[in-house]
């Protein structure tokens, strides 16, 4: 096909939706009985979806999530406590530009984490950034970049992002480094960024997993104070999972 005048400067001015939607629509002889003006809007809004999965595309590859979830795709049925009218309100994201925060709890394999994810996949949708961190790689990576000189860039990738997700959290007692490090990121965050925190110990026995008393009520007043809470139950959902073959 020879190159048309048109195509080459759209491809030029960097409007690739508009190029492949007008290569699509001039090989089509039923477009000839469109108006200009339902040309333009094709073109435009085949620009716009371009241009919005493009950026999509990476926002979701910053976020690195665990899960491929989807709000659309929640089981509400589950006996496991999820309230549904709050998990919708969630989904809206206006907790996110308020710059709260979430915490959901509950036993191994109740969905957590998917859930968590299922946000973050949504706020990528929102056009908001997204990071996805479990956190005992999260600790074991701050020290690392400590002693390689990353410290402070990843220290700030960790401030800026709209939504970070601290998956696993309570896994283990926090080491005096890791509570000084848990403080910094809530600390350059709190009111100005929200985290999800997922944990299979309640919000209750936070305290004694941080140690240290003064940290402790420091990084829970920063983290717990402005937190919304989901609070699962029941039986993990991995064994109710059919045996593959």
């Amino acid at each position: 096909m020879l190159a048309h005048p048109t195509l080459d400067r759209l491809n030029a001015m960097g409007l690739t939706g508009m190029a492949k939607a007008f290569n699509e629509l001039a090989a089509n002889a039923e477009a000839e009985q469109l108006s200009h003006g339902e040309w333009l809007a094709l073109l435009l809004d085949r620009e716009w979806s371009w241009r919005y999965d493009r950026k999509l595309g990476a926002r979701l590859r910053f976020a690195k999530l665990r899960h491929q979830a989807a709000p659309e795709d929640v089981d509400y049925r589950g006996e496991r406590g999820l309230d549904r009218a709050l998990f919708l309100k969630l989904i809206a994201g206006d907790w996110i530009d308020a710059h709260d925060n979430l915490a959901i709890c509950g036993p191994s394999g109740v969905g957590k984490s998917w859930l968590a994810c299922a946000l973050g996949h949504k706020a990528c949708r929102d056009d908001r950034s997204v990071l996805y961190q479990r956190v005992p790689r999260l600790f074991a990576n701050l020290a690392l970049a400590r002693g390689d000189g990353r410290y402070a860039r990843l220290q700030r990738t960790l401030a800026r992002v709209q939504l970070l997700i601290l998956d696993d959290w309570g896994l283990e007692p926090l080491d005096d480094q890791a509570r000084h490090d848990l403080l910094e990121i809530l600390e350059d965050r709190y009111g100005r960024r929200s985290t999800i925190i997922t944990s299979q110990l309640p919000v209750s026995a936070w305290h004694d997993v941080i140690g240290n008393p003064t940290y402790a009520d420091a990084i829970l007043d920063r983290l717990v104070h402005n937190a919304h809470r989901i609070d699962l139950t029941g039986e993990s959902l991995r064994r109710k999972q059919p045996q593959k073959a």
